[in-house]
C-alpha cells in the first residue's frame, strides 16, 4: 500500500509540538508492515535547503495568489513532497502565528492550498508514485478529505485528531474563495455554528477517524472533552479508534543519546546521576540527593495544568524537592514561573523558551516529570520519561491514563508500577501525588525498581504501527472489493 500523509509539520524538519514527532516517526514505523508513505508538507523557510536537493518538481500554477510547485525530496529516511508556495509559506515568525503571536490572517488560504496540493497528488500521482490512502492530520489537513469527496474520488481517507481543541474555524464568507461547495455548509457538512470548520470537514468526509489514545477516543464522545464535536463523534462511533502514539526509540535512547551528559541503562542507573548534576547546574539548583528533582517540559497553557503546579509548589519545595521548568506560552504563566524561580532560588529554576537538546538532558537528569494536564490526547513527554527512567507524575486523562501505571501499593508489590497518576485534576490532588513521589523516593530501592519498570515499558511504535496497518488494510481491501 501507498499512503500519503498530509500534515502541517514534521520532525525533525519543522516542529511546534507532538504532532511533528508523530508525523515524522510514522512512515518509518509503517515501512516494516509493507506500507510506503510520503508526507506532503509546506515548504517553510527552515526547509529551503532541502528543496535544493529535489529529485522531482511539478508546477501547480497559482494557488491562492501564490505561484506553487511540488518538490520531491528524500531526507532523514523520509520521502517528502514539499509544497513550495512562497507567498503563503515563505515568511518569518512561526508557521501558524505572526510576529505578534496572532494567527496568520490567511491561515485559511494557506492550509487550503496544502489540502488542494494533496488532492492533486492523490488524483494524478507524482514522480511515478500514487497513493492508495490519504491520511490527514489535524485541522490543517481537514479539507483534503472534503475536496476528494467533492471530486467524487473513492480513495479512502483517514483523519487523525491530535487535539480537538484546535478546529480550524474560519468565516463562512470564504466558501467560494476556498472552493467549497455551498451544499456542504450545513450541520451535516463542514458548517460549525455558522463558521467553516476544517476539522469537521475532515471528520465528516473521512472513512475512518482515529485519535491518539484509546481513552481520549472515549473522552471525545463526552461533552466535557468533545468541545462541541461529541454528537458527531458519537454518531461515528463505529468509525472512531484510539491508537496510541509511539516515540522514535533511536532518537530517544538513554544508552546512546549524544545530547546528554552521560549515557546509562536500566542496569547502570547510577550513571544517571551525572545528568542530574548537569541539570542542577544548568538551572542553578541546589543539590539534594535526599529529595527528587522534578522537571516540566511543556507549553505553558491552561490545558497543560501548569497553573495548578504553581499552587502545588509549596508542597514540592517543602519536601525538599527541586523543579526545573522549560517551556513557553501564556505570558502570565511565564511571568509566574520567573517569579517562582526568584522566590525559591535554588529550589525552582525556569527557562522560558524551547530547546530540544536541553529537553533530552532534562529527561535524563530529572527523577520525575510533572504533567498535570486538564486533558491530554496522548502526550509524548511521559513516554520519553518512561524511556529515560524519569517517573511521570500525570493526571488521569487521555493518553496519560493509558501509558502510566500508578505506583500504588498493589502495583509496586506486583512489579508493574511506572509512575504516579492523580485525579481529579486539582492543585490538591497534584500536591498529593508530589508528596507520594517524594515518599517513594526516600526508599531508594523501591524507587529504582519502579525506574526499571518504566524503562522496560513499551513506548515504541511496534504495536501502534500494526494497528494502523490493519486499519489501512481494511480500507484498501474494501476499496478493492468495491472495484470488483
Amino acid at each position: 500500500m501507498n499512503v500519503l500523509l498530509v500534515a502541517s509539520e514534521c520532525a525533525p524538519f519543522v516542529k511546534t509540538g507532538g504532532l511533528a514527532d508523530v508525523v515524522g516517526a510514522l512512515p518509518k514505523a509503517l515501512e516494516p508492515h509493507g506500507i510506503e508513505s510520503r508526507i506532503i508538507l509546506p515548504l517553510y523557510p527552515a526547509l529551503k535547503d532541502l528543496a535544493g536537493e529535489a529529485r522531482f518538481e511539478l508546477d501547480l500554477g497559482v494557488l491562492h495568489g501564490s505561484p506553487a510547485r511540488l518538490v520531491c525530496v528524500e531526507a532523514e529516511g523520509i520521502s517528502l513532497i514539499l509544497l513550495d508556495a512562497p507567498d503563503l509559506f515563505d515568511r518569518g515568525a512561526g508557521i501558524y502565528l505572526d510576529e505578534r503571536g496572532a494567527d496568520w490572517s490567511d491561515n485559511a488560504q494557506r492550509f487550503a492550498a496544502l489540502c488542494e496540493a494533496a488532492v492533486h497528488v492523490v488524483l494524478n500521482g507524482i514522480d511515478g508514485w500514487r497513493p492508495d490512502i490519504l491520511h490527514a492530520h489535524d485541522w490543517q489537513a481537514g479539507l483534503a478529505p472534503w475536496y476528494l469527496r467533492q471530486q467524487g474520488s473513492d480513495i479512502p481517507c483517514v483523519l487523525t485528531i491530535h487535539n480537538i481543541a484546535f478546529q480550524g474555524l474560519f468565516p463562512s464568507a470564504l466558501m467560494n474563495e476556498l472552493d467549497l461547495d455551498a451544499d456542504g455548509f450545513s450541520p451535516d457538512g463542514y458548517e460549525y455554528y455558522g463558521q467553516i470548520s476544517y476539522l469537521k470537514a475532515g471528520v465528516v468526509a473521512s472513512r475512518r477517524i482515529t485519535t491518539v489514545s484509546p481513552t481520549y477516543a472515549r473522552e471525545l464522545m463526552s461533552p466535557e472533552f468533545g468541545m462541541g464535536f461529541e454528537g458527531l463523534l458519537q454518531a461515528r462511533r463505529a468509525d472512531l479508534a484510539g491508537i496510541l502514539n509511539g516515540i522514535d526509540l533511536e532518537v530517544w535512547d538513554p544508552e546512546t543519546d549524544p545530547t546528554i551528559a552521560e549515557t546509562y541503562t536500566a542496569r547502570a542507573l547510577k550513571r544517571k546521576t551525572v545528568n542530574r548534576t548537569a541539570l542542577e547546574k544548568r538551572f542553578s539548583l541546589s543539590s539534594n540527593p535526599e529529595a527528587p528533582l522534578f522537571c516540566v517540559i511543556s507549553r505553558l497553557t491552561e490545558q497543560k495544568g501548569l497553573d495548578l503546579l504553581l499552587d502545588a509548589l509549596p508542597t514540592l519545595v517543602g519536601r525538599g524537592g527541586r523543579l526545573a521548568l522549560l517551556g513557553s506560552g501564556d505570558g502570565q504563566l511565564e511571568d509566574a514561573f520567573r517569579k517562582a524561580a526568584v522566590a525559591h532560588a535554588g529550589s525552582v529554576g525556569a527557562i522560558i523558551g524551547y530547546d530540544e537538546k536541553l529537553s533530552h538532558l532534562m529527561q535524563a537528569g530529572a527523577d520525575a516529570i510533572l504533567i498535570p494536564s486538564r486533558f491530554e490526547p496522548c502526550g509524548l513527554t511521559q513516554l520519553y520519561g518512561l524511556r529515560y527512567g524519569t517517573l511521570p507524575v500525570v493526571s488521569r486523562t487521555g493518553g496519560l491514563a493509558d501509558t502510566v501505571i500508578d505506583a500504588n501499593d498493589a502495583a509496586i508489590k506486583t512489579g508493574c508500577a511506572t509512575g504516579f497518576q492523580f485525579a481529579p485534576v486539582t492543585a490538591s490532588a497534584l500536591s498529593d501525588a508530589i508528596d507520594r513521589a517524594c515518599s517513594l523516593f526516600a526508599d531508594r530501592k523501591r524507587w529504582a525498581a519502579v525506574m526499571r519498570n518504566a524503562m522496560r515499558h513499551p513506548v515504541g511504535w511496534d504495536s501502534s504501527a500494526a494497528d494502523y496497518q490493519a486499519l489501512f488494510q481494511s480500507l484498501f481491501d474494501s476499496r478493492s472489493e468495491g472495484a470488483e
